[in-house]
């Protein structure tokens, strides 16, 4: 099967990461964007077929007050507190998808993740903030992804990734994607953070994506090394059981 199987974030150093996966999904862009030169350089230092996806700067997501900008360099200005996140087209929001789409050029990156919090709920206001936002801004070269978080509405979500163009971001363990055309994997662990995936679990993830057009599958649990090399060997045939 030809599926990308990588992690979010290196975890290990660059070189040994190329060798055992073929894409990452950077997640520094979504904290506070490395430079230029750095984004350079990670590009340079990696085989031209070598992907990244990333994830896109938080300011265009996530409200002012998530403990998320903790991470920032330099704190948010008071000025902005409630003008950013929610898909807001103000112009720090606006900015920092500028920002975002630079990063993903000068990585070449195969899709660019939205990624809300559990705070972002489908009301009104919000869906139309997404669709106002997805809608008018410059969209970049790959896919597009958006992971909503909590419960949202099956038909709503249909809905809104075949008007916009999203690819619906889910951890197959706990739901599945409307958009299985173009699967994008995210598995957070089953049980929380720390959890391993089960060789059960592992089993069936590779039935749920057999059969599709390149799917991603990316680890982010933190054992997430581990479990990615444990389901590239299940690929790979080792795993199979006699008769699986």
């Amino acid at each position: 099967m030809d599926v990308r199987v990588g992690l979010c974030g290196w975890t290990v150093s660059q070189a040994s990461y190329v060798r055992r996966f073929p894409v990452v999904e950077v997640q520094n862009t979504f904290y506070d964007p490395p430079a230029d030169a750095v984004l350079t350089r990670w590009r340079t230092q990696v085989p031209a077929d070598f992907e990244f996806t990333m994830k896109a700067w938080q300011v265009v997501t996530h409200e002012s007050n998530s403990p998320t900008y903790r991470r920032l360099k330099q704190p948010l200005p008071e000025s902005t507190h409630g003008q950013v996140g929610g898909f807001r087209t103000t112009p720090e929001v606006l900015a920092g998808w500028e920002r975002t789409l630079e990063c993903a050029r000068l990585l070449r990156a195969t899709a660019v993740l939205l990624q809300c919090p559990a705070s972002f709920r489908p009301t009104k206001d919000n869906v139309d903030r997404l669709r106002t936002f997805v809608s008018q801004v410059e969209r970049p070269a790959g896919w597009l992804l958006w992971e909503p978080r909590g419960e949202w509405p099956t038909a709503l979500l249909e809905e809104l990734c075949a008007e916009l163009d999203l690819v619906h971001v889910v951890d197959p363990m706990q739901t599945e994607t409307v958009t299985p055309e173009q699967t994008y994997y995210r598995l957070h662990g089953t049980s929380g953070f720390r959890h391993v995936h089960t060789d059960d679990e592992l089993r069936r993830l590779r039935d749920l994506v057999d059969g599709r057009p390149r799917p991603y599958v990316m680890f982010n649990n933190i054992p997430r090394t581990g479990d990615a090399e444990r389901f590239l060997a299940l690929l790979g045939g080792e795993g199979r059981e006699a008769g699986d």
